[in-house]
């Protein structure tokens, strides 16, 4: 496996949750805990990511406005997600800003998968590819139990 068929895997996770929430309706049990699973997910998959494959792509002149452009993005999906943890979960206001963190979070993905992973691609050598999965996954997997 290498860095991008882990990132790929937890991107397809990302997809699932979000459809699944956005199925839900009210203050629910299911809609609470698929929320804050995602929030887990999200939350933790940035801050593994921005560590364990941003920083490293950021060693190149040709990464750095890209890196910082998908860190920013990390940084405006936290700001959707805080707007979610302040929205009442039965209120039509919720379900309508879970739509756009939905979108926002699409965006990111589709952009960095056909766009930054080509770019990254050609900056890490094959061992790096390979050598940044443990440790990007050790870190993803701290943050969930966080």
């Amino acid at each position: 496996m290498n860095i991008f068929e882990a990132l790929r895997e937890n991107h397809d996770l990302q997809r699932d949750l979000a459809a699944q929430i956005l199925n839900t309706s009210g203050a629910s049990d299911q809609r609470n805990n698929l929320f804050e699973n995602y929030k887990s997910v999200l939350t933790a998959h940035a801050t593994a990511e921005e560590r364990h494959f941003y920083i490293p792509i950021m060693d190149s002149d040709s990464g750095v406005e890209a890196a910082r452009h998908a860190i920013a993005e990390h940084h405006e999906i936290d700001e959707l997600i805080e707007e979610l943890e302040e929205t009442d979960p039965s209120s039509p206001a919720w379900l309508a800003v879970a739509k756009k963190l939905t979108e926002k979070v699409e965006h990111h993905l589709d952009e960095e998968e056909q766009i930054f992973f080509q770019m990254a691609g050609k900056i890490l050598n094959e061992k790096q590819k390979t050598a940044l999965v443990e440790p990007y996954l050790d870190d993803y997997h701290r943050g969930l139990e966080a």
